[in-house]
């Protein structure tokens, strides 16, 4: 079994912590099929890239509840010309589960080229994101103010 090394992954990161601390010390039982990357493409947004070769949009099903995606493949049929003498390419059925951190949503998915690719945003409400808190002259206190939505 091979082992990956998730700590770059913390520092570089935004949103996922829960996910890569749940993939890091799962890595030795999970299967390894489908291949997938995560990666971040902005500030607030990601993307999960799975290796689905062979796979077409009626054999994929993806859901997302709460705070978990599920990726589901299963070939509808197996369609073969001729007697099949070596078979190297994977169609198994697979399943794979991702935590997803709060306030992270799919915006969408696309299958490109023997990828499937699920983009993730991370909307952090209004409520919870920093403000900024003015500084007054001493003896002199002000009242802080929220903003009406």
């Amino acid at each position: 079994m091979r082992h990956f090394d998730l700590s770059p992954l913390y520092r570089s990161t935004v949103g996922f912590d829960r996910l890569l601390s749940m993939l890091d010390s799962a890595t030795s039982d999970t299967p390894s099929y489908p291949p997938y990357n995560i990666e971040r493409t902005g500030e607030n947004t990601y993307r999960i890239t799975m290796a689905v070769a062979g796979f077409g949009n009626d054999d994929l099903s993806i859901e997302a509840k709460e705070h978990a995606l599920t990726v589901k493949g299963e070939k509808k049929s197996e369609e073969t010309a001729g007697e099949v003498l070596y078979r190297g390419i994977a169609s198994r059925a697979f399943e794979r589960r991702f935590q997803l951190a709060e306030y992270v949503k799919v915006e969408g998915a696309h299958l490109e080229n023997g990828l499937l690719h699920i983009d993730l945003l991370r909307e952090i409400p209004e409520a919870m994101k920093p403000r900024k808190i003015e500084i007054n002259a001493a003896g002199t206190p002000k009242q802080i103010e929220a903003k009406a939505h």
